[in-house]
């Protein structure tokens, strides 16, 4: 009896110290600050790494794309940016050759396949970086919703973000269909897209109509994003080829997923409730779409969008695009601007790869006099323009 008593307290002594050991480790923090958003605009990183024999940091914030740090007595590596304009940035550290996130930076973000840590510059209310960042206004709920569709006949998973006030009201709203690129998922506008954010801010600052904001896979043959369905947690769910062939398009089964949509939330049901939009392929979904169902969306965006009039071939897996107007398309769109839509928005970057195949679109709109409001940006095929486009859109939707 004495010796299971003893045992007894030993045991207690070992889980009380094994929770105490994972307490701290929880709370274990990183005496170096990284990144530094300093006063005058610069950013300053740093990496403990005594070890190490060269450490740089590569991201979107510095104009090479890479620089080299330069370690300090104490075995600290630093550098500092120029000024920089407020913006969401990502970067990494790449220590001996290897690249690798900034332990003391807990912000991690994914893109396709890449994972890297992630900072806000914001200098006053308005700018980019604070409609990228949580602030303080009504906040609208964002879910991860499994919904069956019939065409493709399997459950897929999709995001759908509802507004302030929604919960527990009683109002009707209308819905902007937000669509994601290649190798992107239901999670790519919620996280590098900070969908959320940009629809809290611009809604509360009154500039845009409150809306419901539904986020698919475009991918038909893909049920979710890495890690959420039973392909299992070390599947690569990048390209949609987890299943093979698709029982059918992502743009014929669109209307699987508005219907559900108007089912189960407190939607508008009608045209001129519903805006679509996305970014390179997802541009290139909303381009099909609108096209092949005119009667549904009042409202396209198309932000750098992988998106043709002229027929398209493939020579060893690149991309031609001919000077041969499709005519398949041509009708189809013929039929979509007779119904006087009432926005087609178009945005791309100066330097972006798509930008010849989106000049050939403009250049046939132009032809056949077809509306269309036009933004060009700087730069190429990235996140920073397209959280810009959403800002534009959301904006002049439902107005």
């Amino acid at each position: 009896m004495y010796m299971k008593k003893i045992m007894t307290i030993i045991a207690a002594v070992a889980v009380a110290c094994c929770s105490l050991s994972a307490q701290e480790a929880l709370g274990r923090r990183i005496n170096t600050t990284s990144p530094e958003i300093n006063p005058d605009g610069t950013v300053t990183f740093r990496l403990l790494a005594p070890k190490a024999i060269t450490v740089a940091v590569s991201g979107d914030c510095l104009p090479e794309g890479n620089a080299q740090m330069k370690e300090n007595k104490d075995g600290v590596w630093e550098y500092t940016t120029d000024v920089l304009d407020p913006e969401l940035y990502k970067y990494h550290f790449v220590v001996n050759g290897t690249d690798m996130l900034d332990p003391s930076n807990i912000f991690v973000c994914r893109d396709v396949t890449s994972i890297f840590n992630i900072f806000i510059v914001s200098r006053e209310q308005g700018d980019r970086g604070w409609l990228y960042q949580a602030n303080d206004v009504p906040h609208g709920n964002m879910s991860k919703v499994w919904y069956y569709s019939p065409t493709l006949k399997m459950n897929k998973r999709m995001t759908v973000y509802t507004p302030a006030g929604y919960v527990g009201g009683k109002e009707r709203y209308p819905v902007l269909y937000l669509l994601h690129g290649a190798g992107g998922d239901e999670d790519a506008w919620p996280t590098l897209g900070r969908a959320a954010q940009i629809l809290d801010n611009v809604i509360a600052d009154g500039s845009a109509k409150p809306m419901i904001v539904v986020m698919t896979n475009g991918y038909p043959n893909t049920p979710a994003a890495p890690g959420e369905f039973n392909a299992g947690v070390n599947v690569s769910t990048v390209g949609g080829r987890v299943r093979g062939q698709a029982a059918a398009t992502m743009d014929e089964s669109f209307p699987d997923v508005v219907n559900y949509i108007d089912k189960n939330y407190r939607t508008i049901p009608k045209k001129s409730a519903r805006a679509i939009c996305g970014l390179s392929m997802g541009g290139g979904h909303t381009f099909q779409i609108s096209k092949r169902w005119p009667d549904t969306f009042d409202y396209m965006g198309l932000f750098s969008a992988a998106a043709f009039v002229n027929k398209v071939s493939y020579v060893d897996g690149r991309r031609v695009v001919s000077d041969e107007i499709d005519p398949e398309i041509e009708g189809q769109l013929a039929t979509l601007f007779a119904k006087k839509p009432k926005l087609y928005w178009i945005g791309i970057g100066k330097t972006d790869f798509l930008y010849e195949g989106n000049e050939k679109m403009r250049n046939y709109f132009d032809s056949k006099g077809y509306p269309y409001e036009y933004v060009e940006t700087s730069g190429g095929h990235i996140w920073a323009n397209w959280r810009i486009y959403l800002t534009i859109f959301a904006r002049k939707i439902f107005k």
